[in-house]
């Protein structure tokens, strides 16, 4: 089977985007241009936990040239069909794990993504820095650089921190879905009011190895922690605009307004209950409804009769409808961002593989142009897309490095949570 090259890309667009109403053919030349010119790179996707929990021990040797849409957002056909340029593949793992067994796990997915340029030399190359993804791009590969998605995942180490990067992790998420010794997490009880003092720690680390900080899945505590103590553009890898989606997953104008002031890039998420408001309260009300059918031990009106409570949410389902999500709704963050923080501080972190429901027409890697095309529909222009598409990350990864150089010659951070956080007697 032939690859899929760069210069095919203008027909490309003009046939996978479904009709003329959709996508029209100024807009699908428009986009190649930009594209060609500018890699379009999203900042996370989950294909490589995807294949580890789908695949199991075939993921190392599966073709993964054309994989079933129904089972994978991704595979290198669809990625080309999309445009990619540069890939953030998320290395995340369970953050219910025990921290000692999620660097173990950690390490096994880096290697993954290793395996990936191994394999597919011609398509995939691992890179560290804004210049080698432009180089990548321009030899018609698909820059790949690694996010570690969980504070976790370092087990309070920072020799492991150092030892990810040599290994060419980009980023670090400070926390995932729990609240860690050292950080705050937006879906959990606070304990530390942000970040404590190790925390802030592990950020100026994370500034001195010249990797980006990123405040997805973090309290806004850690957020404002995180830009008042780090010298170097942040990112939120894959958040939206709390304003339009009321979730702590999401990033408040606030916040938004601090972003602009350190200089770094919110980059949008396609996860449908991230994305619309009428979902993540119908999510919240289907979660309800399951817990009154079956909550364990006492509180289920169908506790023991599982069957029972299967048909009783069917039911349920069937007089409150899934809310359609949309491509509009996601181009609707995009635009708020761009409007409060600014054009410059805005990108794409689709979030493909991590989630079970995404707006309609965005399925899959192929689909980038669809909002691209929208974006331009509503007058952006060719300038805006390409900032948004890969421009600002681009940016912010090259003051990262810039930071870096300025710290070459202060010491190694070696604190520990203990030696930091213990209790003032």
């Amino acid at each position: 089977m032939k690859h899929l090259r760069l210069a095919a890309l203008p027909l490309l667009f003009a046939a996978l985007l479904p009709s003329a109403r959709a996508a029209p053919d100024p807009y699908a030349a428009r986009i190649a241009k930009v594209l060609k010119a500018t890699p379009l790179i999203d900042g996370h996707n989950d294909w490589p936990e995807a294949l580890a929990d789908k695949a199991g021990d075939a993921r190392w040797s599966m073709d993964l040239r054309h994989l079933d849409p129904k089972i994978y957002h991704t595979d290198i056909e669809r990625l080309r069909a999309g445009g990619i340029g540069g890939q953030f593949w998320s290395v995340w793992v369970s953050a219910e794990k025990p921290e000692l067994q999620q660097v173990k796990d950690t390490l096994e997915q880096i290697e993954f993504v290793h395996s990936l340029a191994r394999r597919y030399p011609s398509q995939f190359q691992l890179v560290t820095t804004a210049a080698a993804v432009r180089a990548a791009h321009k030899a018609g590969r698909i820059a790949s650089l690694i996010g570690v998605e969980g504070g976790g995942q370092i087990d309070g180490s920072m020799a492991v921190l150092r030892a990810y990067r040599d290994l060419g992790a980009a980023y670090l998420t400070l926390t995932h879905s729990r609240t860690i010794a050292w950080a705050d997490s937006a879906t959990d009880n606070p304990q530390h009011e942000g970040l404590t003092a190790f925390g802030e720690a592990v950020v100026r680390e994370i500034n001195r190895l010249g990797m980006l900080v990123d405040l997805s899945h973090v309290s806004e505590g850690t957020m404002l922690d995180a830009l008042r103590v780090s010298r170097a553009p942040v990112i939120f890898s894959h958040s939206n605009a709390r304003a339009l989606c009321n979730t702590s997953r999401n990033v408040s104008d606030a916040v938004l307004r601090e972003v602009a002031k350190n200089g770094g890039v919110v980059m949008v998420n396609f996860a449908a209950q991230y994305v619309s408001e009428a979902r993540r309260v119908w999510n919240a009300d289907r979660s309800a409804e399951i817990a009154r059918n079956n909550a364990p031990p006492f509180g289920g009106l169908y506790i023991g009769d599982p069957e029972a409570a299967k048909q009783a949410l069917a039911a349920w389902e069937k007089t409150h409808p899934e809310p359609v999500t949309t491509i509009g709704e996601v181009a609707d963050h995009v635009a708020h961002i761009a409007r409060v923080a600014g054009i410059d501080h805005v990108g794409i972190g689709s979030d493909f593989d991590g989630v079970s429901a995404l707006p309609q027409g965005l399925g899959g890697v192929d689909r980038y142009p669809a909002l691209l095309a929208e974006l331009m529909r509503r007058g952006w222009s060719d300038a805006d897309i390409a900032k948004l598409a890969g421009g600002n990350v681009l940016r912010v990864m090259a003051a990262a490095e810039q930071v870096a150089a300025g710290m070459k010659d202060e010491p190694e951070g070696n604190a520990s949570v203990e030696g930091l956080d213990k209790p003032k007697m």
